[in-house]
């Protein structure tokens, strides 16, 4: 059976709401953070990376929640959740499946910035282009969710569960709240919210939920 290393409040609560999504049956292993609020020294141990998600599949360890989400899709959810390459809205999946790591960059460029001393607001060169480029992303999700009820093809994709932990879960780190300055991405997070699935795999992995007694 297929192991989710469930690290608290992280990126792996995307592969527990996909299980759920197929209906798929995992072993949820989870790791609570230390006072440091990093992973513990078993986690770490179990891939040279040390983040999360981490899975293991019979003699398989995984890394990378693009690469797990679609390698779960494919290998046993006979990719319902992801869009075929002769599909006209490929080009749309492949963007959106990697949108995130663009968009995490981002918040981790400013936090590192002002980590080091630097002032978002006294602007400067370095300062212009992070804004420019997080703006940029913005708008873009913006656009793409005026076109579309879901971001990688007309219907919910894997491209979807990629999206939301950036879109819900990153605010805690100072990630611009999706309120009603973008219309179209508010509505996009509330309807997805409201996934039976997506329900249940906050209750067991999402950022509020605790460790199983």
């Amino acid at each position: 059976m297929l192991t989710i290393h469930h690290l608290g409040v992280s990126q792996s609560d995307r592969v527990v709401w996909l299980m759920e999504e197929l209906g798929l049956h995992y072993e949820l292993k989870w790791y609570n953070r230390g006072e440091d609020f990093l992973a513990p020294a078993e986690f770490r141990a179990l891939h040279p990376l040390g983040t999360a998600p981490i899975i293991t599949d019979g003699d398989l360890v995984m890394a990378e929640s693009t690469a797990i989400v679609e390698y779960i899709s494919q290998r046993y959810g006979e990719g319902k959740l992801s869009v075929a390459i002769e599909d006209q809205d490929y080009p749309n999946y492949l963007y959106w499946m990697n949108f995130n790591n663009n968009f995490q960059s981002v918040l981790f460029m400013k936090m590192a910035y002002q980590a080091g001393g630097g002032d978002l607001v006294a602007g400067g060169q370095m300062v212009d282009v992070m804004l420019r480029r997080e703006q940029g992303l913005y708008d873009y999700l913006e656009q793409r969710l005026g076109e579309s009820e879901y971001l990688g093809a007309a219907r919910f994709s894997c491209a979807d569960i990629m999206a939301m932990f950036n879109l819900t879960s990153l605010e805690m780190l100072g990630a611009r709240p999706v309120d009603e300055s973008l219309p179209n991405t508010k509505a996009y997070v509330e309807r997805i919210c409201a996934r039976p699935a997506y329900k249940k795999a906050m209750s067991i992995a999402g950022p509020a939920a605790t460790p199983p007694a």
